[in-house]
Formats: C-alpha cells, sequence, structure tokens
C-alpha cells in the first residue's frame, strides 16, 4: 500500500475517533447537567466527520485504487500529497476557527484550501481515469 494512503487512512481514522468522541460529549452533556454550550462544538463535529474522516478516506482509497500509469507509475504524487495537507489544514481552520469563536475569514480560508485539495487531488488522478469501453491501443 502506497505511503501516502496509509497516512490518508490513519489521518481518517482519527478524525473518525474525534469526531465521535466530541459526538458523545455534545450528546451526554444535557444528561450529565453539564454547563458545556454546544453551539462552538457542533461545527467541529460536523467538519471532523464529513470532510476529515470521510474526505481522507476517499482521496487515500482512490489514490491506491486508481489505474498506474504505466512506467510512470501513480503519476504526480507531489500533486496527491498537496492535497492531503491542503485538506487538513482546511478541516483544521474551519472546525477549529468555528469552536474557538475566530473570524468569518479562518473559515473562508479554509474552505478555499479544500477546494483547492479537491482541485489539486483532480488534477493528479484525471490522467488515471480510463474509459473501459475504448479498445486497449488507445488507452
Amino acid at each position: 500500500m502506497p505511503r501516502l494512503t496509509v497516512w490518508m487512512v490513519r489521518t481518517a481514522l482519527l478524525y473518525l475517533g474525534s469526531g465521535i468522541a466530541v459526538g458523545a460529549v455534545l450528546l451526554a452533556a444535557p444528561g450529565l447537567s453539564l454547563r458545556l454550550e454546544a453551539r462552538p462544538l457542533r461545527p467541529l463535529h460536523i467538519e471532523f466527520l464529513l470532510l476529515g474522516w470521510t474526505g481522507n478516506l476517499v482521496l487515500g482509497v482512490a489514490f491506491w485504487i486508481l489505474p498506474r500509469l504505466g512506467s510512470e507509475g501513480r503519476g504526480h504524487e507531489s500533486l496527491a500529497w498537496a492535497a492531503y495537507w491542503l485538506l487538513n489544514l482546511g478541516v483544521a481552520a474551519v472546525g477549529g476557527g468555528q469552536a474557538l469563536g475566530l473570524p468569518g475569514n479562518v473559515a473562508l480560508l479554509g474552505r478555499a484550501a479544500e477546494g483547492l485539495a479537491a482541485a489539486a487531488f483532480a488534477c493528479h488522478a484525471w490522467p488515471r481515469v480510463r474509459s473501459v469501453s475504448a479498445p486497449h491501443s488507445e488507452r
């Protein structure tokens, strides 16, 4: 398994565990009479599970499973690594920024980083996507 896939899947599992932990605190707070304001934690919970866990897992598995490019292997891995770092920077900026009450520009920059991560991974993966119906000589 490629090193980037290992990093992405492990990071996804960390986000899954963290997101479940934050969700458990949100669920338990009213029942335990904890004076915890749930509003700041909810965006963190959503961001960790929606983009942290699923985003890293999807990109990691896609990097591993897409066909190789012959002698080039998996193509420009630097774009895929950039997607990994941008995605996680974006998740931290959006989730952490909203949980800590930072200005809205932090979340906006985080969303921009997540969008750039998607674009970088798409640029990396596009040459690896082949048509199944095309004759072998056209690939």
